[in-house]
Order: structure tokens, then sequence, then C-alpha cells
């Protein structure tokens, strides 16, 4: 086979790649980050040749952009709830319900066809976050008006902190693609 066919083969199953990496930062995990390393594995695997290739460039440019996606994540998902002076315990609980409540809801959304479990992990992570919060805020003695303030912030952050990453997460996407096919 010709070596510039397997090339656009190995390029097309890294998008794809990218692509379900990128997804999976709707299940609060780590996709930017495996966008960084399934690009530095192809850069590192195909060299550049007559043109074609990701440069190591474009693998730092996408490591900078996964950098600043946890960034925003994280400042958006914890600011409004810290702002109200959560505790670091509902901080905590609120992480370990967004990754739950992704799982949950992508599973319950499983059988609307396309869009079901990018939606439900969304929801159920954003709803996990919420009660989390909620619990960690009740659980430390707060009152329920306070535990139910911090618990809508930890929903709010997760939802705000969750669009900018898939939105830095689309750019990276985007970088690689056109180095990768152009």
């Amino acid at each position: 086979m010709d070596l510039i066919i397997i090339y656009y083969i190995w390029a097309t199953l890294l998008v794809l790649a990218n692509g379900v990496a990128w997804v999976a930062t709707l299940f609060a995990l780590p996709g930017t980050w495996g966008m960084v390393a399934m690009t530095a594995l192809f850069a590192w695997l195909v060299p550049i040749d007559d043109g074609r290739g990701v440069s190591w460039m474009t693998v730092a440019v996408v490591a900078g952009a996964a950098g600043l996606a946890e960034v925003i994540e994280t400042a958006a998902g914890a600011a409004g709830a810290a702002k109200l002076g959560a505790s670091k315990r509902a901080m905590t609980l609120a992480v370990v319900g967004t990754i739950v409540g992704s799982l949950c809801g992508a599973m319950i959304a499983l059988p609307i066809p396309l869009f079901g479990p990018i939606l439900g992990a969304l929801g159920g992570g954003a709803f996990g976050a919420f009660g989390g919060a909620f619990l960690g805020e009740t659980w430390k003695g707060e009152t329920s008006d306070e535990s139910l303030a911090i618990g809508k912030a930890a929903l709010i952050g997760r939802l705000l902190g969750t669009f900018g990453k898939l939105l830095v997460g689309a750019v990276m996407f985007m970088v690689v693609a056109v180095d990768a096919f152009f």
C-alpha cells in the first residue's frame, strides 16, 4: 500500500480518537489530556514527511490548551461555591458527585439516540456536583438554605466549567486535525 494512503489512514484514526477523547470530557474524564497524549504519540511515531505529519509545536500548543482547559474548568467549578464559603468537603464531594452523576446520567439517557448520553452526562454531572456540594455542607452542619445555595453554585459552576473545557477541547481538536491533514 502507498505510504501516503497509510499516513492518511493513521491521521484519520488520530482525529477520530481525539474526537472520542473530546467527548470524554463530558463524563468528567481527562479527555483533553488524552488528546495531548495521542497527538504526541502520533508526532513521535509518524515523522513529518513531505509536509505531512503533526509538528511538535502543535503538540506544545495542544498541551498548553489542555492546561488552560483545566484552569477554566476548575476555576468555574469552584469559584461560585467558594465565593459562598463552601467547605473543602463540599467541593471534594462535588467533584465525586460530578463523576458519578455523569456516568449515571449517560447510562440513563443511553436509549435516546445520538445526543442522549451526552446530555445525560452533562446534566448528571451538574446535578452530581449539586448533590455532592449539598451533602458536604449539610454534613458540615450548615442550614438547608446555605447548603442549597452552595449546591446551586456548584451546579452552575460545573456547567460553565464543562462548557469552557469543551470549547477549548474543540479548538484543540481543530488544531490537530488541520496540522494532520493540511
